[in-house]
């Protein structure tokens, strides 16, 4: 929302101009920041409607929230109090949503509320798993240290989570283009030419065939092949947003063969990351394994991890649990685990598991992004070598026979 105000300064002048706030309360609240009295204050009319709806898109980027805590980590670590860090952060944010979004967690620490208390307002940008990192770290009186935790751990989360989108962005956009520029030579290149061959007479070869075929079925029923393709996709996204279709899907994530080897390390290396950061930062063990399993990401792990949570309430120790589980939890991870339990040293075992399988996600996406360019190339190349093939050879058959 816009603002238009008009607001007196420490020295009696009277200054006007416009405001951008989600909130009436949160404008006033910038103004006086800034050290204005405001006088008046009146949202601006007129936007459109679909302008307006673009508020219900606006979100907190991955990154964005990665240099938030890291910045935040800084701030604190220089004994900077946490309402003018939290100014220095909002005043220097070039998101709009997020800026209005620290300004509010600011305003609640103000009013005497705990950092934790007043980011859990926001779930759907500070997750459970920082709130409750946070919370054990105020607690404890170690929250400069918890939130050098955290920094730590969202930098080392995003880095993996690029590399892996990473290396798959540039062969989709590859096969995306090849798709799109093949689907219109079909709609107005081919039918010219096959136009022409039938007119010129003989016999056509099969991919010649074939061609003319897709051709004309494309050209006849392009608008239901969309719309199905759309209807398909919408189909897929909803299908996965209920329980039985995310757990469906986590489970392909585990099987298909070329990908379920770096599937399982990436799930690894998040479990021992993300529990010893809990652990680091002082919650209880039990505690930890249950907000480890909700932001693991797959429900088969989610489930492992939760299984694991109730056998250690009863006495049993996670090493023992994840034996259970040889397919999806590999007898390293279990040992090293049981070792780390023995020794009373299961964070710095935790450390040790998250940086091996760190680093092999990142030799696994290395050598997938080597070995995925030469295959791009050679389907690339069937598939011009089989439009070319298909156009070309009738032409040189009459050519040939003149």
């Amino acid at each position: 929302m816009k603002f238009n105000y008009q607001a007196r300064t420490k020295t009696g002048e009277i200054q006007t101009g416009t405001v951008e706030a989600n909130s009436r309360e949160t404008a006033i609240e910038t103004l006086q920041r800034h050290d204005l009295l405001v006088v008046f204050l009146q949202e601006i009319s007129g936007i459109p409607f679909y302008a307006r709806s673009l508020k219900f898109f606006q979100k907190v980027k991955s990154k964005e929230l990665t240099m938030f805590y890291r910045q935040l980590a800084i701030l604190f670590e220089a004994d900077v109090s946490p309402l003018e860090s939290l100014k220095i952060l909002g005043d220097q944010t070039t998101n709009p949503f997020f800026r209005d979004l620290i300004f509010q967690v600011e305003k609640d620490i103000k009013g005497g509320e705990p950092l934790s208390q007043a980011m859990a307002k926001h779930k759907k940008v500070f997750s459970s798993f920082y709130i409750n990192v946070i919370k054990a770290g105020e607690a404890t009186g170690k929250l400069h240290d918890v939130l050098k935790y955290l920094a730590d751990h969202a930098e080392r989360d995003y880095n993996l989570t690029h590399k892996v989108k990473g290396a798959f962005i540039y062969p989709i956009a590859i096969l995306c283009l090849f798709l799109v520029v093949g689907t219109l030579m079909m709609i107005y290149v081919v039918p010219s030419l096959s136009s022409m061959l039938i007119e010129i007479g003989g016999e056509l070869p099969i991919t010649t065939k074939i061609l003319i075929g897709m051709s004309n079925f494309l050209k006849k029923w392009i608008l239901l092949v969309v719309l199905g393709v759309i209807g398909l996709i919408i189909l897929i996204v909803r299908f996965k947003k209920t329980e039985q279709g995310a757990l469906f899907f986590d489970k392909l994530k585990l099987k298909i063969p070329i990908f379920k080897d770096l599937s399982k390390k990436i799930y690894l290396a998040r479990f021992a990351e993300n529990f010893q950061t809990l652990l680091k930062g002082g919650i209880p063990i039990l505690q930890a394994l249950d907000i480890t399993a909700k932001v693991m990401g797959n429900k088969v792990y989610e489930k492992i991890v939760l299984d694991a949570r109730e056998r250690v309430r009863v006495g049993e120790t996670i090493s023992s649990s994840f034996s259970a589980h040889p397919k999806e939890i590999t007898p390293m991870v279990s040992q090293m685990i049981g070792v780390g339990e023995k020794t009373a040293q299961l964070d710095n075992i935790l450390e040790k598991v998250a940086n091996f399988y760190g680093q092999e996600v990142d030799r696994m996406v290395a050598n997938m992004t080597q070995l995925i360019e030469p295959i791009m190339i050679l389907v690339l190349g069937v598939g011009v070598g089989f439009l070319v093939s298909s156009i070309l050879m009738p032409i040189y058959n009459i050519s040939s026979g003149l």
